[in-house]
């Protein structure tokens, strides 16, 4: 039992010791789950049925890469994905711009912008379902105040995929705009008051100093919103829950549906791990794509 203690109480192993918790709560949490789920996959499994798996092979990925609604489903998040991203990129780079010079109430004003970014999906995606809620949303009220008919925003394909697109740049705007304003005020004063005296334009200024400094954190932003606006779930489904019909149902809502309405738990799992692959050749594209502009730089 010493020699026990006397083992554990050594100063070369107490970091392993110390961690040793950490690293069995990750794999019990996370690690375990993953290699259950994507074992899974490879068998003829439903969790609503009590017959044990048998093996299928890879079954399910061909199953799920040639079905057709699967391939809607992935270009409606594309096209969600693109839109969403692109307004928060434009509109979290004017606001850097904005605050990043000093004004009266600039950090109250800041702090209530922020605000969206600090509430959960589901806060999110119920205050806009009641914002566009034809019968008393605000949007519909002021159409009626002004044509005398309500507006039911959410009854067309183009104005759902509008709705959710606001009500994600909404919430994630501001992510953006915090990355974009702290490489803006890293920029050395210097180089603004170099550029005046070389009698550089505000055009030139911005390309040949502002725009270097906040280029790598804006392509940051960029992969960070692509990643999670792709795996987008919450809102779509507090919002529209895919409609009007499917319209609007993106990958996650499907996987959903797949797994936990119609309890089709390999083939679920199967695109679950196609999407994991979709990201990983994003993050690695982006990775690829950032170095080689440095080596060229």
């Amino acid at each position: 039992m010493s020699g026990f203690f006397n083992w554990i109480m050594d100063p070369k192993r107490r970091g392993a010791l110390l961690v040793t918790p950490a690293i069995i709560l990750l794999f019990v949490m996370n690690i375990f789950p993953l290699m259950w789920s994507f074992g899974l996959s490879f068998f003829h499994y439903k969790a609503s049925s009590l017959k044990p798996p048998r093996f299928a092979g890879l079954y399910y990925y061909e199953k799920v890469l040639s079905d057709p609604v699967v391939w809607e489903r992935f270009q409606t998040t594309a096209l969600i994905v693109a839109s969403s991203v692109f307004v928060q990129m434009v509109f979290g780079f004017a606001l850097a711009l904005l605050f990043a010079k000093k004004f009266p109430l600039r950090r109250e004003i800041l702090m209530l912008i922020l605000t969206p970014m600090m509430l959960s999906f589901v806060a999110v995606g119920v205050f806009f379902k009641l914002f566009y809620e034809p019968t008393f949303g605000l949007i519909s009220q002021a159409f009626i105040y002004f044509t005398g008919e309500p507006f039911a925003l959410l009854s067309t394909t183009w104005g759902a995929i509008a709705g959710i697109v606001i009500a994600d740049a909404w919430m994630w705007t501001p992510f953006v705009m915090l990355l974009v304003l702290a490489g803006l005020v890293s920029v050395p004063n210097y180089l603004y008051e170099a550029a005046e005296v070389d009698r550089a334009t505000g055009w030139e200024r911005f390309k040949t100093v502002t725009f270097p400094y906040v280029k790598g954190l804006l392509l940051l932003a960029l992969l960070f919103r692509t990643i999670e606006t792709f795996k987008l779930f919450d809102v779509v489904y507090i919002i529209t829950a895919g409609g009007p019909g499917t319209s609007t149902e993106t990958i996650a809502v499907y996987v959903y549906r797949v797994a936990f309405q119609y309890f089709k738990t390999s083939q679920s799992s199967a695109l679950s791990y196609i999407l994991l692959f979709v990201v990983i050749v994003l993050t690695n594209l982006y990775l690829y794509f950032v170095n080689r502009r440095e080596q060229e730089g």
